[in-house]
């Protein structure tokens, strides 16, 4: 599929470039002679105990253990080695081995640090650094699987278990890890929640069961069911979706998430002038909303340097379907033959952005102003009240001091919201080109991930929040999933035919920056 031109930045909803030669980051080596609060060897060291992840096909919902069936099964305990005074997994205080900002510098308290002192003060942090937590648990896949880091947790956790005729301390370090582990479980990408890690949560909560310490036993099993059942619907939506067209068609968009419908199913005789231009915009929107909805934060963290469609399924459906509805949009344009139904259909468009701006749905405003200011649409006569319109609507996306009134408006804007991901995702771009995965000393950089976190924070307030509005099977129908456009070349032959080359000036456009510019075209996800 073409990308869309004329889009601030990245150019429509495309995605970046993929970068060539990337790796994943591999943990860094730990620092030697370090003093141990307690016996036992860190994971992947000879002597651990640690409790480890082995192959298993899981079922679509696995059965968790009951707090009644439970027996007790034969635990491994941790055994001495040589190797425990290498593990910083094993320390209480791990702040001798973090990088700390400098008076006067700006950005997050902790610069970098192992991964393994990374993950111990993730477990530690309070009040006060809440945010680094948050951030931590954002951004980690960029240097640590997660299924190590479950196995690194779960090796802490058991470190300094059991509860019973434990000082407060070891039980606190313990709870503390476990209460990072509930949360690294409860934000897990139903595609990294695989048969291996299942079997091992399974195997955790029936030990826990069997040790009496049912406080900790049953948040776990609980999130553990949700992510199975959740990860079982999923499955069994795309398994239905795969026979109606697949990822891509109409009946992928369909989900529990979108109110119950009106209105009859519409006819071929509907058109975009059938309708209110505020009900064309809210079925936009909860389309918008219903993909954007199931986005995961690692899809698109992961994006600037894997580039991998399967590791981003929801972020590739996003991008098609704002491609596809900017084309939709030019096609309807252009396919008028009479110049009267043209200019309805230009001023209904803009008409229909003014409502999904005041619906905090930029995505949409972002494929349609993409449409009506593409080259073949904006080198057509215009009347002047439209074009001085579309250019106060085009100020919100100017191109000019890095988008400033966009990233403005969002700021200010309250929930339910679906921001423009093309400029997330360049920003991420930027960010990940522009800094070093690591410090000169060999450590992480984690002021780069406190960036990518901080680019993030739109999509993490505004990814959970519903629109209230049912829907319309006669806009819906019409729509037909934005699938009957034309390609970029076939738009540009229609524009001509309407206006020979050399024909005269034609309308001066918005006059606004957005960072495109010209029928050039880009890479886009087909």
């Amino acid at each position: 599929m073409p990308d869309v031109p004329g889009v601030p930045g990245v150019t429509g909803q495309a995605l970046p470039d993929r970068r060539p030669g990337s790796q994943s980051a591999s943990p860094s080596p730990q620092p030697e002679d370090r003093a141990s609060d307690s016996q036992g060897a860190a994971p992947d060291q000879p002597g651990a105990a640690t409790p480890s992840f082995t192959s298993t096909t899981a079922a679509s919902v696995p059965s968790v253990p009951s707090e009644a069936s439970a027996v007790k099964p034969e635990i491994q305990k941790d055994s001495d080695s040589d190797f425990c005074e290498l593990n910083l997994l094993d320390d209480v205080e791990i702040e001798d081995q973090l990088v700390f900002k400098k008076e006067g510098e700006d950005g997050p308290e902790v610069r970098g640090g192992a991964v393994d002192a990374l993950i111990v003060h993730a477990t530690q942090a309070g009040k006060i650094e809440f945010m680094y937590q948050e951030a931590f648990l954002t951004t980690y896949r960029m240097f640590i699987p997660p299924k190590v880091l479950l196995e690194k947790l779960l090796y802490r956790f058991h470190k300094f278990q059991p509860f019973h005729n434990s000082s407060d301390q070891r039980k606190k370090l313990a709870h503390n890890a476990f209460s990072l582990l509930i949360r690294v479980v409860d934000e897990l990408g139903l595609n990294e929640l695989d048969g291996e890690i299942t079997e091992r949560l399974m195997m955790l909560v029936h030990e826990l069961i069997c040790d009496g310490t049912l406080q900790l036993a049953r948040p776990l099993r609980r999130k553990l069911l949700e992510k199975c059942q959740k990860k079982a619907g999923a499955e069994a939506a795309a398994a239905g979706a795969g026979g109606a067209g697949g990822a891509g068609g109409s009946s992928s968009m369909s989900g529990s998430s979108i109110p119950q419908s009106v209105g009859p199913a519409g006819d071929s005789q509907d058109s975009l002038l059938s309708f209110k231009s505020l009900d064309i915009a809210e079925q936009m929107t909860l389309l918008d909303a219903q993909i954007f909805q199931k986005i995961e934060i690692p899809e698109v963290l992961l994006w600037p340097s894997e580039q991998s469609e399967e590791l981003s399924p929801h972020l590739t459906m996003f991008t098609e379907h704002f491609n596809k509805m900017s084309y939709w949009c030019r096609t309807r344009i252009l396919t008028q033959d009479d110049p009267r139904d043209r200019e309805k259909y230009h001023i209904k468009f803009i008409k229909i952005m003014r409502h999904l701006k005041e619906l905090h749905n930029f995505n949409s405003y972002l494929a349609i102003l993409s449409a009506v200011d593409s080259a073949p649409v904006r080198r057509l006569e215009w009347p002047e009240k439209n074009l001085e319109i579309l250019h106060k609507l085009g100020q919100l996306i100017d191109s000019r001091s890095s988008f400033k009134a966009y990233r403005q408006a969002l700021a200010e804007t309250d929930p339910p919201c679906i921001p423009y991901l093309g400029l997330i995702l360049q920003d991420l771009t930027f960010v990940d080109y522009g800094n070093p995965d690591k410090l000169p000393d060999g450590n992480i950089n984690f002021a780069k991930h406190w960036q990518q976190f901080n680019i993030l924070d739109s999509m993490r307030r505004f990814r959970t929040s519903n629109y209230r509005m049912a829907r319309n099977e006669r806009i819906l129908a019409m729509f037909s999933d934005f699938e009957d456009y034309m390609q970029e070349e076939p738009l540009w032959q229609l524009s001509q035919k309407i206006k020979p080359r050399g024909a005269g000036a034609g309308s001066a456009g918005s006059g606004v920056n957005t960072g495109g510019g010209g029928h050039k075209k880009q890479n886009s996800v087909s």
